[in-house]
């Protein structure tokens, strides 16, 4: 398995890359999969130029095919007037539109004030859930105030934890050693019933062709 970070941050050193890198650590802990970074600051003027040509360039197309691939994301950005940055967008727009369906996704931010982190649930979550991602429950916002304070490390820990519990439960699925079957059994007419969750549903073709036969 592989996961990628895609980190939006400017400047270097970069808070976004670091709480990237830590998300990124409490991940790996937790599968075997392999890392990748994608530094949208090296990015910036392919994808400038992606928008107007049609085309990506080598490096850009190598991180297209690189989020592409992956098993899982940790996507992270700075605040930039109380959302993500125009660059992570940009990133995101010239992304094939099926690439992240059903794919696992971490969403995190920075920002200077801890009265941005609801851009995780005004934002974030809702253009990942638009691109048909699986956006994990926690979601984690780092203000300037939150380095080296109590809570973040534990926000890391349980976001990381649920993003691999997604990706190896995918993998696990991928290589059938999790079977996923509904015991049946016949009734009249031939029909089955399929048992889930304590319930028994008919399938509706069989309720058609037993329409037919009347």
């Amino acid at each position: 398995m592989k996961f990628v970070v895609v980190s939006a941050g400017l400047s270097v050193p970069s808070s976004t890359r670091l709480l990237g890198d830590r998300l990124a650590h409490a991940t790996a802990e937790r599968t075997s999969a392999d890392v990748q970074v994608v530094e949208l600051r090296d990015l910036a003027v392919e994808i400038a130029h992606n928008f107007t040509t049609g085309f990506p360039g080598t490096a850009l197309g190598a991180a297209l095919d690189a989020v592409a691939s992956a098993d899982g994301l940790i996507v992270v950005t700075p605040v930039f007037s109380a959302s993500y940055s125009g660059l992570f967008k940009s990133f995101f727009d010239v992304l094939d539109p099926d690439a992240l369906t059903g794919k696992p996704v971490l969403v995190a931010a920075t920002g200077g004030s801890a009265r941005h982190s609801l851009v995780l649930e005004h934002a974030l979550r809702p253009l990942f859930s638009y691109l048909r991602a699986v956006v994990v429950p926690t979601g984690v916002y780092a203000a300037s105030e939150d380095w080296g304070a109590e809570g973040l490390v534990e926000r890391i820990d349980r976001a990381a934890g649920e993003l691999a519990g997604l990706m190896n439960g995918l993998a696990a699925g991928r290589s059938g050693s999790v079977p996923v079957s509904l015991p049946t059994q016949p009734t009249q007419g031939g029909a089955e019933l399929v048992r889930g969750g304590g319930f028994e549903v008919v399938p509706f073709e069989q309720q058609l062709a037993a329409l037919r036969s009347e």
